[in-house]
């Protein structure tokens, strides 16, 4: 279940922060833009049933080439760029496609008008969410379940689930007149926050969202309530006494001030500099990064925009209640409205600057989520570089550098879980990507109070009396348009290949008692087939790179940035027929690339909710389209498959995955070598000598 909007407000931090007097063509739409959208779109005659919700308004973003002229114009020069949004809106029992030119927002005007006619539907909205979550206690059937239970209709709140695809038509449901949901319920009230350890399970509703009426019923098997005691997480509930660890608190200190300025949206640290903005349904966007390279003297392009596309989570119980668990987490409600207020000091550090988000409700007004992004230098004690030497007669030398680095943060509550999303660059000219799972399991009323109860698969594991925790995946697809120095890159897989020594020269080999050794075979992909990659298969590339084949260093390497997984690298399980998995059937592989198309957005298709699976990043690349010499797209899934245990529960100890984006031969060497040793500043601190 997903919580309710909040309307929020933008707060800033700490830091050099300034208003750009004129806006950069990648940011997000203004809430005066989007009350010109929804101006447009409400007076156009292409759209005459009412009422109209809005389930996505967002930058239509101007043409690519546009956009890099406009970055390598001087600032005096640069050219205006139109402002449009794309929309989609139901009406009518139909889903609506509008293109609207906001580029003057006193005369707003519909560029373009499309009905979709697939399969598939927009994300809930948050207003029709509540709307069907009052369904439920006025309808006779269930309060009479919730009677038998010996539970109070006022103590039992219902939230909504997808409910999939599984079988059918492809758009069938377009013809089927009815935009169907599933509803389970949990009991509420005052003795625990966490109704997702209580369910009410057995029970499931089908709701019309487009009538906003339940039109299916089943009350199909009675499980105990788990008992709320020991379920809460509040500070309040919890303790006084604390008995866990305690730690002594610390604060970053930064002598010096801070050293990231942030001009409106664009964000410049150290050799970086690059755009942030923010989406209903990715939530935070990167753009435009570029590093400097100190050698050259000049800023070298790394990644035109990068996003989350999808977060695929699905259960791994079969059972009538639990089969269509099957979330697409941003297609399915959206990342960006569920990027609550980041809280100072816990969630972002003291030295944090928060920027904020900004999106259309169903009613198409303008609504601000505060502190949904803060951007920090991280002091995490680490080494950027270091080495000690002592082959010197008579001497001792140790050279350190530390690393420090800019971290841009947004958690996302999707219900239950929260994911904390970390872009963090590092002065190496890195990008790692950190993905952070936190919060509360979904769990299953049972009947078993101790496993040796269990005679069959639960589906799960047993975390306390009555309470199943499922297992579950979770698959974190990345869009990464990466345009490492220009735009025209080509895919390599380099191989790790055993050889044994042959003692003859002409074959690489060696006239020595060595037997055997490894090389490097080299692939460059031609296709979109040879741009898939499972990293877990045996033999598999030992380094996966992407290089400017027409950009090459002094000793003649192509310039470029690798990819570098740390943990987190899952795959999916099911087979290839089942319905979950021919949505997303691009999880089976971590790695995908095709070429570059700024309609090709989201994984799971623009219409993910109750998709088919027909318009998907493995729909598009079946086309095998060319990627050499090309520019190209990297989309990357972190996967976990998560098998839950006691810890887990109440509340979910953080668990965390990534990938690093790492230059390769894209420098003519170490780029910090020159940077200035640390000052030997008198910290205090303490030591201990024997």
């Amino acid at each position: 279940m997903i919580p309710p909007l909040l309307a929020v407000l933008l707060v800033t931090a700490a830091g050099t922060v300034s208003c750009s007097p004129r806006r950069h063509p990648l940011d997000p739409l203004s809430a005066v833009e989007l009350t010109a959208v929804r101006s447009a779109v409400l007076a156009s005659p292409l759209v005459p049933d009412r009422p109209i919700s809005f389930h996505y308004v967002g930058l239509d973003e101007p043409d690519k080439a546009d956009v890099l002229s406009y970055a390598s114009s001087s600032s005096r020069r640069r050219p205006v760029l139109p402002r449009r949004a794309f929309v989609v809106a139901r009406a009518g029992g139909r889903s609506h496609e509008l293109r609207v030119d906001v580029t003057n927002t006193s005369a707003p005007s519909v560029a373009s008008h499309a009905v979709h006619r697939g399969a598939g539907f927009p994300r809930f909205t948050t207003e029709e969410m509540a709307a069907a979550a009052g369904l439920p206690p006025s309808y006779p059937p269930f309060v009479e379940s919730v009677r038998r239970r010996g539970l109070n209709v006022s103590d039992v709140g219902c939230g909504v689930f997808s409910m999939g695809w599984f079988g059918g038509e492809a758009g069938h449901h377009q013809a089927g007149g009815g935009r169907l949901t599933k509803m389970q319920c949990f009991v509420l009230g005052a003795a625990t926050a966490n109704f997702y350890a209580r369910p009410v399970e057995g029970v499931t509703l089908v709701v019309d969202l487009d009538r906003m009426a339940v039109v299916g019923y089943r009350d199909r098997v009675v499980h105990p309530v788990p008992e709320a005691e020991g379920t809460d997480y509040r500070a309040a509930k919890v303790g006084p006494p604390f008995t866990g660890p305690v730690t002594a608190p610390g604060v970053v200190v930064q002598p010096e001030g801070s050293g990231v300025k942030i001009d409106g949206r664009v964000v410049r640290w150290a050799n970086w500099e690059f755009h942030v903005g923010f989406d209903v349904r990715a939530s935070t966007v990167i753009s435009m990064a570029s590093v400097y390279d100190g050698d050259a003297g000049t800023r070298r392009q790394v990644l035109y925009r990068g996003f989350v596309s999808e977060i695929f989570v699905p259960y791994m119980d079969p059972e009538e209640e639990w089969y269509f668990h099957v979330f697409m987490d941003a297609g399915d409600y959206g990342l960006g409205v569920s990027a609550f207020p980041l809280q100072p000091g816990a969630d972002c550090p003291a030295n944090a600057i928060y920027m904020d988000g900004l999106y259309a409700n169903a009613d198409g007004r303008p609504v601000k989520a505060e502190n949904a992004i803060c951007v920090f230098e991280r002091y995490a004690g680490d080494v950027a570089w270091r080495h000690t030497e002592a082959g010197v007669p008579g001497q001792l030398i140790t050279e350190v550098r530390p690393d420090v680095t800019l971290v841009v943060r947004t958690v996302v509550s999707a219900g239950n879980y929260d994911y904390t999303f970390d872009w963090e660059f590092k002065t190496a000219g890195s990008i790692k990507c950190v993905v952070s799972l936190s919060g509360i399991l979904e769990m299953k009323a049972t009947s078993y109070t101790h496993v040796n109860q269990i005679k069959e698969d639960a589906h799960g594991t047993l975390l306390a009396a009555n309470t199943v925790g499922v297992y579950h995946d979770h698959f974190v697809t990345y869009h990464l348009d990466l345009d490492v120095d220009g735009t025209e890159n080509s895919f390599v897989k380099n191989t790790i290949t055993p050889m044994r020594n042959t003692g003859d020269p002409a074959t690489g080999g060696a006239d020595t008692p060595r037997r055997s050794y490894w090389t490097v075979r080299r692939e460059v992909a031609e296709t979109e087939a040879d741009g898939q990659v499972n990293i877990n298969s045996s033999g598999g590339p030992a380094d996966l790179l992407f290089v400017n084949p027409s950009k090459k260093t002094s000793v003649g390497n192509e310039v470029g940035y690798r990819l570098v997984p740390a943990g987190a690298t899952a795959s999916s399980l099911l087979a290839d027929d089942d319905y979950p998995q021919r949505r997303a059937s691009y999880s089976k592989k971590q790695v995908w690339v095709t070429p570059y198309d700024k309609s090709e957005k989201w994984a799971s298709g623009l219409y993910a909710e109750q998709s088919t699976g027909d318009d998907s990043l493995a729909a598009w690349s079946r086309r095998n389209r060319r990627i050499k010499e090309e520019d190209i797209v990297l989309w990357y899934t972190l996967g976990v498959h998560h098998l839950p245990y006691q810890e887990d529960f109440p509340v979910m100890p953080t668990v965390s995955g990534a990938f690093e984006l790492r230059p390769s031969n894209f420098f003519e060497r170490n780029p910090l070598i020159r940077a200035k040793p640390p000052s030997n500043a008198n910290f205090p601190n303490c030591s201990c000598h024997i």
